[in-house]
């Protein structure tokens, strides 16, 4: 087999002509384009088609396996071009009837020439996922029975995008030639004749992966995860072996998502570096976690499967067991609250060795949503926050009895301390998502869990008004004092959530008319405790405000056990 890495520029006739057999190998990536992309595409290559009647159109370029004079071609880079490319070539070729349908149809499927040995089949062959699919709907030009499907039942992401891609096409199609099928095939002229991408073509998979890291350039790039499972599966001997490795990683890869299977190596190289990341997670995982683990199969098996699962449970709310199940999951939507992510590594650290133990799991994570909220109210930078998670991944790795605490997730007596000075402070002062998480974690815990939390719009407004107009309001007749109204205007207990949007005229309001017009809605009631508490209270003086802040501390101290009052 030559060595030899070669390149050329060809038009989309020769790129779909039987030179070409493209297979999208298994361990690529699903195809991903959605309409934002298939729909910048489409417009580029109308634009230019429709102001430049003689000049060509780059689209890019592709990098094969592939050995010269074989048609064989694995596609390492250019998947998402090839298959929307194909998509659009399907669409186009739907519209048309006789010849000229035969004639455009040769360059999605090849038609076959026995003199030649070619046999009738697709020109790109999708992953095995998606492979039947995409041949029996787009390639088949069955594009009303693919349209006619629900979305919700299809079975990945991949098909769902070719779908919506192949809906965006046609509309695009119609609405730009509106049926003028002489118009539409010189744009498919243009498309095959003056459209090109250039090829490069390399012997074998080592060599592809060091011309596409410096060639990719449009679409999607690979993500780190692509090359770390070509090179683990690439590693394993056997084919019944890889092939069944292979599915496990797709599988762990459908049920997180693309972007949260990503995560979740992220969140495997923090448990492994407890560090913050300095280099590339390529880098990263290979330094800290492929040379620690050893073999791909222990790799796949017992770290990212446990982990996957661990994750997919903790995102997804979705811990089961025959007790405490509920409470737990409470749990975990408020930590997924948190605006960062840097408590997931120890929260699936602990899960993947404590998931059978309900009474443990609850008290752990009960714990970890204090520490998470700590550093979140405190306003903890992210490097205070990995060094203190590092802290507890460390703890939970450590010999330890099953089942017994593990101490580290425990607040110790400063940040007890610093969590009681935040939440007794001028808490509006904190930015907007830790006063709302403050405010919505107070409500929930008044409500004893019994309300949810999804609002689409939260306002925290004061009660007594920051701006106190004497010759308007009577506000100034109960806080007489300047200097009393600063001290409370922007502590807890003179906030109160609502969910709408302020009302400029109404946040000056009198005590009275603000309950009634302003806090309790359209309907006279809130779904908020807090916002009811005040809609029962009479008067707003500074006695009532002081009272209500120690009951609302007391709460906080109460269920997060901060040790004060």
């Amino acid at each position: 087999m030559s060595k030899k890495i070669s390149g050329a520029e060809f038009p989309l006739a020769k790129i779909f002509s039987s030179e070409f057999d493209y297979v999208i190998p298994s361990y690529q990536r699903p195809y991903a384009w959605a309409v934002d992309q298939a729909s910048e595409l489409f417009d580029d290559l109308y634009d230019f088609y429709s102001i430049e009647p003689e000049e060509g159109y780059f689209l890019g370029s592709i990098v094969l396996i592939k050995e010269e004079g074989k048609p064989y071609s694995e596609v390492i880079d250019g998947q998402q071009r090839l298959t929307t490319l194909t998509i659009l070539l399907s669409a186009i070729t739907s519209f048309f009837t006789g010849d000229l349908r035969s004639d455009f149809e040769s360059y999605i499927r090849e038609p076959g020439r026995a003199s030649q040995g070619l046999k009738p089949k697709p020109r790109l062959s999708l992953r095995d996922r998606d492979r039947e699919f995409f041949s029996c709907y787009v390639q088949s030009l069955k594009f009303e029975d693919l349209l006619s499907l629900d979305q919700a039942m299809l079975e990945n992401e991949s098909q769902r995008n070719v779908q919506s891609n192949s809906q965006l096409l046609l509309e695009r199609l119609e609405k730009k030639f509106s049926g003028d099928e002489e118009r539409l095939c010189g744009f498919g002229a243009f498309l095959v004749q003056r459209c090109f991408l250039v090829a490069v073509s390399t012997p074998n998979q080592q060599s592809a992966f060091r011309v596409f890291s410096v060639m990719n350039s449009r679409g999607l790039d690979l993500q780190p995860t692509d090359i770390i499972k070509a090179k683990l599966i690439g590693k394993i001997d056997s084919e019944e072996l890889k092939a069944d490795y292979n599915n496990r990683w797709e599988d762990m890869e459908v049920e997180l998502g693309r972007s949260g299977f990503n995560d979740l190596f992220s969140y495997i190289r923090m448990i492994y570096a407890k560090e913050k990341a300095k280099r590339a997670l390529l880098e990263e995982f290979e330094t800290h976690v492929i040379s620690k683990v050893g073999s791909p199969e222990v790799l796949i098996k017992d770290v990212l499967e446990p982990f996957a699962d661990a994750l997919d449970t903790v995102k997804g709310c979705s811990y089961e067991a025959s007790a405490n199940a509920q409470d737990v999951n409470d749990y975990l939507k408020w930590l997924n609250k948190i605006d960062n992510s840097d408590w997931i590594p120890s929260a699936i650290l602990f899960l993947s060795q404590e998931r059978s133990n309900p009474e443990y799991v609850l008290w752990f994570f009960k714990r970890l949503e204090r520490l998470a909220a700590h550093m979140h109210i405190t306003a903890r930078n992210v490097n205070q926050r990995i060094e203190r998670y590092a802290e507890l991944v460390k703890a939970l790795e450590s010999p330890h009895d099953a089942g017994s605490p593990v101490l580290a997730v425990e607040l110790t007596e400063q940040e007890k301390e610093d969590m009681l000075n935040a939440i007794d402070g001028n808490v509006y002062e904190l930015t907007a998502r830790r006063r709302n998480y403050l405010v919505l974690r107070l409500d929930s815990f008044l409500s004893d869990g019994g309300a949810t939390y999804e609002p689409k719009v939260l306002t925290l407004e004061h009660v007594l008004p920051q701006t106190v107009d004497p010759d308007k309001t009577n506000w100034a007749e109960f806080w007489p004092s300047a200097d009393e109204r600063k001290l409370w205007v922007h502590r807890l207990a003179n906030l109160v959530p609502l969910n709408q949007r302020r009302n400029s005229a109404a946040k000056n309001y009198n005590f009275d008319k603000k309950k009634q017009a302003y806090f309790g809605g359209k309907s006279k009631v809130s779904s908020y405790i807090l916002t009811t508490q005040v809609l029962h209270i009479p008067s707003w003086t500074p006695e009532v405000v002081s009272n209500r802040q120690k009951m609302l501390l007391s709460v906080l101290n109460s269920n997060w056990e901060l040790g004060g009052l």
